[in-house]
């Protein structure tokens, strides 16, 4: 595939794409997906959509609303900030660190805008994380929201930093854009110019970096939510993950912006608080986590989701009981859906009528995937195997050697293990490196923890496997109980016989610990890692 040439004076991201031949295999198969070689996608989501409406909503917070017109001349100030009193050039890479709220929004615009390069973190990271990431992307500037500076200038002390969020700071990010006019034109960047750079979020403590195009950005939009969000200028989307991680940024705001409508940011919520939020502002999409869809329900808030038409889960899989208990509840059929940083968005999942409770779902439209065998041979319907996909967007990470793993012979293997039924459903087993081989039976954990999540005392369970002299390795479960029950050996005997009822004897967890939480990255994966060093760790001090 031909690069076109760039607009970047800064090089950077160019000279550190992985070679060509180490690419996927793109597929640009929907007319939608058939793009401009010069492509600014910050104008395309936000200038070109103002033109239907200037006065329209675009970004609230709880306490605020700027139009699509305020938006637009924020962002333009904001461009001008970088580009005039920063010099910022095409291609340089600007570090964003802040909670989801409207001024981190207009900053990841307005990078775009100019040319630079977004790198995407979350404000939860710490100095020595912080230090990776600048590490890796070398940024020339950050702007930071003034509340988590502390750790940015801990972690990267030789960094000009451009802070907001405080309104009397003479050099803040307000007052420099408040002497700023608003007039700029995007830069006529290449829709395959690199836009952000997003790291993993570490569900094995190893963080990467995925570069992606301006084309892509676009893509996710013209894909996963054109087809099966369906959204409208009407609506209101809002939702936990952070703009820091790709599910958000997709979520929060491609995605209503690419439509027309506006997005609620909130910084952080509760489950109970969330729901007052989504009533009180009248959203009508939310995308969470699976737990915080239960929690909800758990707070008795299932009359303040009325509103709601559109729910998506993603970043763990979403259990049939979850599933089935909003619905009963609400009205709602969530969308499950499988992404990844690499892939930028989701590419399987259902809506409406097509979800199977319990499957992830079908390739989104513009993406397909397969199942293949040990062998890499693809793999007959109903036997696991590793999950393939391609589409318009996929792997391309910065400068690492870990690209020959993720893409093989042209497709993104993202790491999961599915089976594909005879109807071209895709069901999770688990991540390929989760699965438990005890005495010689394959156990999925995620099979074990919805299990236990039928259990009305469950509120949370991860599943995983521990080293054993006699099986090799036997099913541990980590479980968080709801509150008032009492844990403890009875309760935990009691949780082994209940999964016993719904699954093979053989896959019940042997051993059941509890915990107040389960270890989380911020988009609210479940860091199966650090359960199994805790697990091993146990083991390892136990008398023998």
């Amino acid at each position: 595939m031909r690069l076109s040439p760039s607009a970047h004076a800064d090089t950077f991201c160019r000279d550190r794409l992985p070679p060509q031949e180490q690419w996927p295999e793109f597929r640009f198969d929907l007319p939608e997906l058939s793009y401009p070689d010069r492509l600014n996608c910050a104008a395309e989501l936000l200038d070109a959509t103002m033109a239907a409406g200037a006065d329209r909503p675009c970004l609230r917070s709880p306490t605020e609303t700027w139009t699509y017109g305020e938006t637009v001349h924020r962002t333009n100030r904001l461009a001008q900030v970088l580009t005039g009193d920063f010099g910022l050039r095409p291609g340089n890479r600007v570090l964003l660190r802040g909670p989801n709220n409207p001024w981190l929004a207009a900053a990841w615009l307005a990078v775009v805008k100019a040319g630079g390069v977004a790198v995407t973190t979350v404000a939860l990271l710490r100095h020595r994380e912080i230090a990776t990431i600048v590490g890796l992307t070398e940024p020339s500037l950050a702007i930071c929201d003034h509340r988590f500076a502390e750790d940015l200038a801990a972690g990267a002390p030789a960094l000009t930093t451009l802070r907001y969020g405080d309104p009397d700071d003479p050099a803040g990010l307000e007052t420099r854009c408040a002497a700023k006019d608003g007039a700029f034109t995007p830069a006529a960047t290449a829709a395959d110019d690199v836009v952000m750079l997003a790291s993993t979020s570490g569900t094995t403590g190893q963080p990467k970096v995925a570069m992606h195009f301006h084309r892509d950005v676009l893509a996710t939009c013209d894909t996963f939510s054109r087809y099966l969000i369906k959204p409208n200028r009407d609506d209101v989307f809002t939702g936990t993950p952070p703009l820091g991680f790709t599910f958000g940024l997709g979520a929060l705001l491609l995605f209503p912006l690419r439509a027309g409508a506006a997005t609620l940011l909130i910084e952080r919520a509760m489950p109970g608080e969330l729901a007052d939020l989504i009533a009180a502002h009248g959203v009508t999409v939310l995308s969470t986590a699976p737990t915080a869809y239960r929690a909800m329900l758990a707070a008795g808030k299932a009359s303040s989701l009325k509103n709601l038409r559109r729910c998506v889960s993603a970043g763990e899989h979403l259990p049939k009981s979850v599933w089935e208990e909003f619905h009963d509840a609400t009205g709602v059929a969530i969308i499950d859906g499988i992404g990844s940083t690499e892939m930028l968005h989701i590419f399987i999942a259902a809506a409406d009528g097509d979800i199977r409770p319990g499957s992830t779902g079908q390739p989104v439209p513009g993406y397909r995937a397969m199942i293949l065998d040990s062998r890499g041979a693809p793999a007959p319907d109903g036997q696991p195997g590793r999950l393939a996909v391609q589409g318009p967007t996929g792997c391309r990470y910065l400068s690492d050697p870990r690209q020959r793993n993720y893409v093989q012979d042209g497709w993104n293997m993202t790491g999961d293990t599915y089976v594909r039924d005879a109807g071209g459903y895709y069901w999770y087993q688990a991540r390929s490196d989760d699965m438990i081989i005890s005495s010689g039976y394959n156990i999925a954990g995620p099979e074990v923890e919805e299990a236990l999540l039928g259990h009305p005392d469950v509120l949370e369970a991860a599943v995983v496997g521990v080293t054993d002299a006699d099986r090799g390795m036997i099913v541990e479960a980590f479980v968080v109980l709801r509150g008032g029950a009492a844990a403890g050996p009875e309760k935990a005997a009691e949780l082994q016989e209940f999964a016993k009822q719904s699954i093979a004897p053989y896959k019940y967890p042997r051993v059941v610990e509890f915990v107040a939480e389960l270890p989380k990255t911020t988009t609210g994966k479940t860091q199966r890692y650090r359960l199994r060093q805790m697990a091993e760790d146990k083991l390892r001090a136990a008398p023998r």
